[in-house]
């Protein structure tokens, strides 16, 4: 913990118990230490990931939780070479940079993905958060943004142009990274490439997006959320379908497509969503597996099927994504005009957290994002 005379005060929601709501509390920050970076956060969205670890996910309490953090650069560490302050920046998750996925510039598939992003510490055991000489956990995804300053890495801290909406662009750095990585990274769909997505929130839209930014299509959603389908069709979803009111939503995927889609992506980690979407893909295609699925959730695939067709099946962390390069490259074809995902966003007060956050359980909101 450092000096007091190097900390400054923060507004942080700090979460105190499992289940419960944020809390707005004074919490004071560290300087950045070598390698760090304290950024002034100018907007940070809300993820599912968030609003599972506030269900009980065994992350240490109190802890600031929030990783679609967005801001200006406010100070920076020993060492720090790719930002400085005053520059516009989007924080995404943290990664060790040494293990063979790291080296391979595969951040996403981190060896130690778990440690640095939800132990709610620093490497040291440390916290750069504290309260009346008390630990408050943070380094969440490495930087906790809920709250008006956080601590985030050289890694995991991302420049981006001063002439976009700063407040709006700190999804680019998870749930919108995830869905528009999926498609363009992961399946590297091309134009000519069918898909169809199953559910249409805030990763499933983004991966509508992304496939229609390098021209795939035609794109079929599944999802039950009327609004929420409304707005893939406005988006550019070619059909969706209703699957609370279908009692064949595999039939009508294949009457739609033509008999299947090249591509399928499923978002909701139900085992029976899941092996629908495996069912819906046409010879030699691919699935890839988005959502957080429970601990003791089980496949059940037709494996004959699967092997008739010589389709494949990936799960996919972050997008396949590298931040550095990943998030500029959805900053431009947002710039350009080919990928819309402020369309996705809600606006909300940061001292409006929990209205946020109940907006995102409910399906009100696709992707709330706090504004400071």
């Amino acid at each position: 913990m450092g000096s007091a005379a190097q900390r400054i005060a923060a507004q942080a929601a700090v979460l105190r118990e499992f289940g419960g709501d944020f809390k707005l509390e004074t919490v004071h920050i560290d300087a950045p230490r070598a390698g760090e970076v304290l950024v002034c956060m100018g907007g940070s969205g809300i993820c599912h990931t968030d609003l599972l670890m506030r269900t009980g996910f065994p992350v240490p309490l109190p802890i600031v939780l929030g990783h679609e953090g967005s801001g200006v650069v406010e100070a920076v560490g020993p060492g720090v070479k790719r930002v400085k302050p005053g520059d516009h920046v989007v924080l995404s998750f943290n990664s060790c940079q040494q293990c063979p996925s790291c080296l391979k510039s595969q951040p996403a598939y981190c060896h130690q993905m778990v440690e640095y992003n939800v132990s709610g510490l620093r490497r040291d055991g440390s916290s750069a958060l504290s309260q009346d000489g008390a630990k408050i956990h943070a380094n969440f995804f490495g930087q906790s943004s809920f709250a008006t300053h956080a601590i985030a890495y050289e890694v995991n801290t991302v420049p981006v142009p001063k002439n976009l909406p700063l407040e709006i662009l700190g999804p680019l750095g998870c749930g919108v990274q995830t869905g528009a990585g999926a498609a363009i990274n992961a399946l590297r769909l091309q134009p000519g490439d069918s898909l169809a997505i199953f559910g249409g929130g805030g990763v499933g839209l983004s991966a509508l997006l992304g496939a229609l930014a390098v021209g795939a299509g035609p794109v079929i959603v599944v999802e039950p959320n009327a609004g929420r389908a409304a707005l893939a069709r406005e988006l550019g979803a070619a059909h969706t379908i209703d699957p609370a009111n279908s009692a064949h939503v595999l039939e009508e995927i294949k009457s739609l497509s033509g008999g299947g889609v090249t591509h399928a992506i499923d978002t909701t980690s139900i085992p029976e969503v899941v092996a629908t979407a495996a069912e819906s893909l046409l010879h030699n295609g691919m699935l890839g597996l988005l959502g957080f699925p429970r601990m003791d959730a089980m496949l059940q695939l037709r494996m004959m099927s699967m092997f008739s067709r010589g389709i494949g099946l990936k799960y996919i962390m972050e997008g396949d994504s590298d931040p550095q390069e990943f998030i500029p490259r959805l900053a431009e074809l947002y710039r350009d005009g080919r990928f819309p995902f402020d369309r996705l966003i809600n606006k909300f007060r940061f001292t409006d957290i929990n209205a946020a956050a109940h907006a995102a359980e409910t399906g009100e909101a696709v992707k709330p994002v706090l504004v400071f």
